[in-house]
């Protein structure tokens, strides 16, 4: 009986130190309101997500292992507080992949954003040199149809590029993650 209790007293402690690491330590704990008052340029999705843009990045899969790498090519246009943002994805495998979003930019800084394999509508803030949106994003069909809760942090950095970091989850458990740099392209 001792033993059965110190095995549950143990999962417990586990699922109670794993609980506290997300709320507290993790990528999700991170809250716009932490970079309001942050030094520097602050981020402005009409400006720093704007005209031709290259993307270059990696996709991790559940065990942290890279398990596809990409680069993409924007074109994002705004008129007034709605944008749209074209992006056509290359992947190491030689696959294209094309997505279109479509933003409104609120004036307190709140975005909303649509796109054909978001579910609903993605919902984010302006806050400091960041964007936070988070959406619902469903997988093609055959990669199994899934709809993952994303989250999307950009950062901005000094120089103007962006930092791009999202993590994909299902059931709460992270499956996928996102690392990539967003910039200017230059004029050919």
């Amino acid at each position: 009986m001792e033993t059965v209790f110190l095995v549950l007293l143990g999962a417990s402690l586990m699922v109670i130190l794993g609980y506290l690491k997300n709320r507290y330590f993790g990528f999700n704990s991170q809250s716009p309101s932490d970079y309001a008052d942050a030094p520097g340029e602050q981020f402005d999705l009409r400006t720093h997500l704007n005209g031709p843009i290259v993307c270059e990045g990696v996709i991790y899969g559940p065990t942290g292992r890279i398990t596809s790498r990409f680069v993409g090519d924007f074109m994002a246009e705004w008129n007034g507080n709605k944008g749209v943002m074209k992006e056509r994805f290359t992947y190491d495998t030689g696959d294209e992949v094309l997505r279109e979003w479509t933003l409104t930019l609120g004036n307190d800084g709140r975005i909303r954003a649509t796109a054909s394999d978001v579910v609903g509508e993605g919902q984010g803030i302006q806050s400091g040199p960041t964007v936070q949106l988070k959406y619902k994003f469903q997988l093609p069909d055959d990669q199994g149809g899934h709809v993952l809760d994303t989250t999307d942090w950009m950062y901005l950095a000094p120089n103007g590029t962006i930092v791009n970091r999202s993590q994909f989850r299902k059931y709460g458990i992270k499956v996928a993650e996102l690392v990539a740099t967003m910039r200017r392209k230059e004029a050919a």
